[in-house]
Order: structure tokens, then C-alpha cells, then sequence
């Protein structure tokens, strides 16, 4: 099974991600988009590189996809639809133009339509005060200065979420969003676990 773990900056995508993948027995896909190069022209210049930057951000992903598409049980910290999202917020906050817009829910298409689909996707949720908690902790320099843009994202993070799975028509059997609680504990991964066993086998 080909299983996705996506939420807001903050939400513990890669702290989940690990400790399923240890549980389950899955290879673990990794997104290090902290190393895109990118990323820092981003922050630094929204109105410039929302567009450009979700482009290189999209080849990122469908290079991480592609390599691993004939592996049976992977589980990836993020995927094609974490992009997506991202994307619509930043139309939504004018980041990027309508034209940019189209163009970019276009060229993601023609990624997806190559790749192999997720069986299952995971939307983690947690309210903003843990998000902007975990984002403090681990002191990213690209964030930790980020309030006003953080706000509106996980303000308008989940709507946007579940407009882009609608509009990319994913299967509503195959879409979990998750409430979790303190991932650090055992008893939460071995339930989070359960539930996608219990989830995967349904859609078997």
C-alpha cells in the first residue's frame, strides 16, 4: 500500500511518518524540502516566487515519487497533494495571480496522471496552538518569523484541503482526516496504526 501523511507546517507529518514506518514495516519516503533551494527565495520574496517556487517544489515531488513507484509498501511524509494545497492557499492569499493559478493546477495534473496513485491519505489535524508550539521547537529559520503567513494557512488550511482533494477527485473511502494527540507516546502511534490497518484492509 502507497500511504501519504499530510498537514500544516507543525503538525508532526515526518515525527508520524517515522514511527509508522517502523511499525508497519514500510519504507519511509522523506520530503526535504528544508534543503530546497527554493525555499529560501520563497520566504524572501512571496509575490515573486509563490509560482516559481511551487514549480520546483512539484518536480521535487514527482522525482521522490517516480524512484519509488514499484516499491509495494512505502509511506511518504508528504505528497502530491500537500503541494496542491499549499498552492490554493497561496492563490487564496494572492500570492499568485488566476493565471498563475490555472497554470500551476495544470501542471500539477500532468504530474499525477504519470504517477502511481496513494491507496490512502492521511490529513493530520491539530489546532493552531499545538502547530504554532511544534513550530517554535524545532526553530526552522525559514518559519519561526512567519506569524502573519503561518496564521492564514492553518486558518484556511483544512478548507483548502478538502477543495483540492474534491477538485482532483479522490476517493472519499481513501481520505482520513486525522485528529492526533501527542505523537511522542506509544499507545498514539499503535492506535493511529490500528486505524490505518483497519482502513487499508476496508479498501482491500
Amino acid at each position: 500500500m502507497r500511504i501519504g501523511i499530510n498537514g500544516p507546517n507543525g503538525a508532526g507529518k515526518s515525527l508520524l511518518t517515522r514511527e509508522l514506518a517502523a511499525y508497519l514495516g514500510y519504507e519511509l519516503v522523506k520530503e526535504p524540502i528544508e534543503h530546497n533551494e527554493y525555499l529560501q527565495f520563497f520566504y524572501d520574496d512571496k509575490d515573486t516566487f509563490s509560482y516559481m517556487g511551487q514549480n520546483a517544489f512539484y518536480a521535487a515531488m514527482f522525482y521522490l515519487m517516480w524512484k519509488t513507484k514499484d516499491i509495494a509498501n512505502i509511506i511518504f511524509d508528504s505528497t502530491f497533494y500537500s503541494n496542491m494545497i499549499y498552492t490554493e492557499l497561496l492563490h487564496l492569499e494572492g500570492y499568485m495571480t488566476p493565471e498563475q493559478y490555472e497554470l500551476s493546477l495544470n501542471i500539477a495534473k500532468e504530474h499525477i496522471k504519470q504517477l502511481p496513485p496513494t491507496d490512502l491519505e492521511i490529513v493530520l489535524v491539530r489546532t493552531k496552538d499545538i502547530l504554532f508550539r511544534n513550530v517554535a521547537m524545532r526553530g526552522q529559520p525559514f518559519e519561526i518569523h512567519e506569524i502573519e503567513y503561518l496564521n492564514f494557512h492553518y486558518d484556511n488550511y483544512y478548507v483548502s484541503a478538502k477543495k483540492v482533494y474534491k477538485d482532483f477527485a479522490y476517493p472519499d473511502k481513501q481520505l482520513v482526516f486525522l485528529e492526533v494527540n501527542d505523537l511522542k507516546e506509544p499507545k498514539e502511534i499503535e492506535r493511529i496504526a490500528n486505524l490505518i490497518i483497519e482502513k487499508v484492509n476496508a479498501i482491500k
